[in-house]
């Protein structure tokens, strides 16, 4: 396999929190140069609120790895319950190509059907998800692809994948989110 050219990867995931929480939920994002751990960003979003996008913008942008990333991977498509992430946003405004891993098929009816009935600005939601079209088999994944080409996809996620199934930006990220909120990191990603 040759190396794929993005190796400068930053993956996002979100921080656990306990059923009927309101409030703030922190998002971590590992930083990768190839296959090393170079830095992490932390910041905040509104469970079920609709700034997700704004802050992965700023995060990005404000640090120093802004230049040198050349992919952006997030751990499914909300943060903090339904704060949905506009990926086609994120990619064109920081242009940089975005991947959403998942590690199984969601549910769409049932995505679908909670956000229109039991959340604020669910529709538009809705819509932000379905923009991005059916998720992808890919690896032992799914995912979903903005500014980048199924073939290079793969390669990122052969690439990066190197314990288990889930890319090493957001097993790390994941990790990193559990063990803020719990004190120690546990569960699959």
């Amino acid at each position: 396999m040759r190396k794929s050219r993005f190796v400068n990867c930053i993956g996002f995931d979100d921080c656990p929190f306990p059923r009927g929480f309101k409030g703030d939920v922190k998002i971590v994002a590992s930083v990768f140069a190839s296959l090393r751990f170079d830095g992490l960003l932390i910041g905040k979003i509104r469970k079920d609120g609709i700034n997700s996008t704004k802050r992965v913008i700023e995060l990005v942008k404000e640090s120093k790895f802004y230049n040198h990333a050349n992919i952006l991977m997030f751990q499914g498509v909300a943060f903090g319950g339904f704060n949905v992430i506009d990926a086609k946003k994120i990619s064109k405004e920081l242009k940089i190509p975005v991947l959403i891993v998942s590690r199984k098929e969601p549910d769409y009816q049932r995505i679908k059907r909670a956000l229109i009935e039991k959340v604020p600005g669910g529709v538009r939601k809705w819509k932000l998800i379905e923009q991005l079209g059916p998720m992808e088999p890919c690896n032992n994944c799914f995912i979903q692809r903005v500014n980048i080409p199924f073939s290079e996809a793969k390669e990122i996620m052969d690439f990066f994948t190197v314990h288990g199934n889930i890319p090493e930006p957001l097993r790390v990220s994941h990790i990193i989110a559990t063990a803020i909120e719990k004190g120690i990191s546990r569960g699959r990603v």
